[in-house]
């Protein structure tokens, strides 16, 4: 791959999902797509360049990049600490704001960058075991940019890795062993679960998603530049109810991103809250 194809493919991949990719990745770049190329048995990048501004199928094609590009493994209970503060605090904190009033008794939460769907079914369970949500109406929305990955999760069939950090109390109560191996997520869990397609990017299909109380999206925007970040956090933020709560991975953090967002120290972790009656203006 010469640089200008690098930096022809990079920026048409960036211009399409926010994933960016540095001059010293340049190797991964071309190491990924390089197994497209035999695919449509092309002779150089340029060519397949060529395919994805102008093919008929290139939007086909996209999302075949799109798998071998992001990185989806993941796991069900993962980042444990994060966890308890939203059974512990984040969601009692909700229930309370709530109320008696049984027409506010509807909790939202979308899992962004759900990947193969361990995520979105985590939240699932952990709401079904708290008392304060009994008769709630819950809703748990999981997106992903990857057709693949969507598949595994709306199939909702797991093997041993996925349950490494899994107390067999919630693999007892909320799977079913499969005859062909691995272990079905059931039923009252995924009733619960909308798995859908969904690029972070796309700010108006975002907002068709409704609001919501309270949106994961973990170790996701670090493979984005700054742009794309501050763009992904503001489309957040739109979504997001008064009071409303962003968690994101360990590793994340909104600063130098926007001002949005106030921080909030929970006895568990710290997360990010919408402020009450805020307008947004940019940050």
């Amino acid at each position: 791959m010469s640089e200008e194809e690098f930096r022809l493919l990079r920026d048409l991949v960036y211009s399409h999902c926010g994933l960016w990719f540095d001059d010293q990745n340049s190797y991964l770049l071309e190491k990924r797509l390089s197994r497209r190329l035999a695919v449509h048995q092309l002779k150089s990048f340029r060519e397949y360049y060529q395919l994805l501004r102008f093919n008929r199928k290139r939007d086909q094609e996209l999302e075949e990049i799109m798998d071998l590009l992001t990185t989806n493994e993941t796991y069900f209970f993962r980042e444990e600490y994060q966890l308890k503060a939203f059974t512990d605090e984040i969601v009692p904190e909700i229930c309370a704001a709530r109320g008696t009033r049984e027409h506010n008794h509807r909790i939202r939460v979308w899992s962004a960058g759900c990947s193969t769907g361990e995520e979105p079914y985590t939240i699932a369970m952990l709401l079904l075991e708290m008392e304060c949500l009994k008769d709630w109406s819950i809703e748990i929305v999981g997106t992903d940019i990857s057709q693949r990955v969507l598949q595994h999760a709306r199939r909702g069939i797991y093997g041993p890795s996925a349950f490494r950090s899994t107390d067999d109390y919630y693999k007892n109560r909320y799977f079913a062993p499969q005859p062909e191996g691995g272990f079905r997520v059931l039923d009252n869990v995924r009733k619960l679960v909308t798995i859908s397609h969904l690029n972070l990017l796309d700010s108006t299909r975002m907002k068709m998603l409704g609001s919501f109380d309270l949106i994961f999206c973990r170790n996701v925007i670090i493979y984005f530049d700054q742009t794309a970040k501050k763009k992904v956090v503001e489309s957040f933020y739109q979504v997001l109810r008064d009071s409303g709560y962003l968690l994101l991975g360990h590793s994340e953090s909104l600063m130098n991103i926007t001002t949005l967002f106030n921080l909030r120290h929970f006895k568990n972790d710290m997360v990010y809250q919408k402020p009450v009656g805020s307008t947004f203006g940019g940050a």
